[in-house]
């Protein structure tokens, strides 16, 4: 997209959220967005449903309550946006930089996160129902303690701590004794063919 025209979609938006005249609000469904520099945008309740935003430059945006369903944000720098409440369901952010991004209640259902950077984002209610996080750098803070995870990743993360903790020589008997008890369930760990089953 010409960045006259999307310059003046982005000014029009701007005044549907300040409730002005001659406001519109953004609807980039399907637009070619890639590599686009979208560096504090103000994109709150836009339309990029399908859109192509390949390699954006995202950081600071606010994406507070936008429709982003299917659209490929892989690659994209998210780092710090505001997608809170933000509709990704099905979205592409294979390898997206989403480091403390704000993703509170947001819809990550069946989203591609393969690769992502998740540190320090806010996934406080946030829906992952079906999302792939396989190889993404998930968060261990209080930030990530409220996701509605499912039984896939569940078991993925069970995997990963009952074989981290089983092969540690610094985790107590006792510890090991109680992770014992999860080995059924961690090895139904979508990749244990490849990764390997744990053994009692």
């Amino acid at each position: 997209m010409e960045k006259e025209i999307l310059n003046q979609i982005l000014e029009k938006h701007k005044k549907w959220l300040a409730n002005e005249e001659g406001g519109e609000r953004a609807n980039l469904r399907g637009a070619d967005l890639r590599d686009a520099d979208l560096r504090y945008a103000n994109l709150r309740g836009a339309g990029l449903h399908d859109a192509d935003l390949r390699g954006a430059g995202l950081r600071c945006a606010n994406l507070s309550g936008a429709d982003l369903r299917c659209a490929d944000l892989s690659d994209a720098d998210l780092r710090d946006a505001d997608l809170r409440y933000a509709n990704l369901r099905g979205a592409d952010l294979c390898g997206a930089g989403l480091h403390g991004a704000g993703l509170h209640g947001a819809d990550l259902s069946y989203a591609d996160l393969r690769n992502a950077n998740l540190c320090y984002a806010d996934l406080h209610g946030a829906d992952l129902c079906g999302a792939d996080l396989d190889f993404s750098c998930l968060p261990l803070w209080c930030g990530s303690l409220n996701a509605h995870f499912d039984d896939k990743q569940l078991i993925q993360i069970a995997y990963h701590l009952v074989r981290a903790g089983l092969n540690s020589k610094n985790a107590s008997e006792s510890t090991k004794a109680e992770l014992m008890k999860l080995i059924n369930f961690a090895n139904r760990f979508h990749r244990v063919d490849e990764c390997g089953k744990i053994e009692e």
